[in-house]
């Protein structure tokens, strides 16, 4: 019996040296940073610097691919390498300058709107006072009043409907 318990013996810590290869796993870190699992190797997309865990068994076939991809990875890598605080200031900077322009331009296009509709308003009111047919005094360079003759109330009523087009 004593030999059948040591050749029990002897089968389980084989199989148990087999089951270590069999629970062979991968972690790496995907795009969104979150650990994934698996018995397979990682897509030829995850860069090397992102895998945390791989089996000790895995074949040196490969090591000089995935040495490929790491080069062309560290590439990719340094193209989205985290930005020093001297480049985040002056990225916040340019788009701090950017958005005060920008807001500048709104504010100015906006008030030459609200001056654009006041002088329209202002024109839409002389045409009524013009069209009215009340006589319409005004004031010379000595501060005499004089009455706008009707060839002068046609003149401004042409000038007026130019500016009134020009609204619409």
């Amino acid at each position: 019996m004593h030999a059948s318990g040591l050749k029990r013996f002897t089968v389980a810590i084989v199989l148990a040296s087999c089951a270590g290869a069999a629970l062979a796993q991968y972690v790496w870190l995907n795009e969104r940073g979150v650990k994934q699992y698996s018995d397979t190797p990682p897509p030829a997309s995850v860069p090397n610097s992102k895998i945390l865990k791989s089996p000790k068994g895995s074949t040196q076939a490969s090591a000089p691919a995935k040495a490929a991809d790491e080069t062309a990875s560290e590439g990719d890598v340094a193209k989205k390498a985290p930005e020093t605080i001297a480049e985040k200031n002056a990225d916040y900077n340019k788009r701090k300058t950017a958005q005060a322009e920008k807001d500048k331009e709104a504010e100015q296009k906006a008030k030459l709107a609200a001056d654009k509709k006041k002088n329209c308003e202002q024109a839409s009111n002389y045409k009524r006072t013009l069209d009215s047919g009340d006589r319409i005094s005004l004031r010379d360079k000595s501060g005499e009043r004089s009455y706008m003759t009707d060839e002068e109330r046609a003149q401004e009523t042409r000038n007026n409907n130019r500016v009134l087009d020009e609204c619409k």
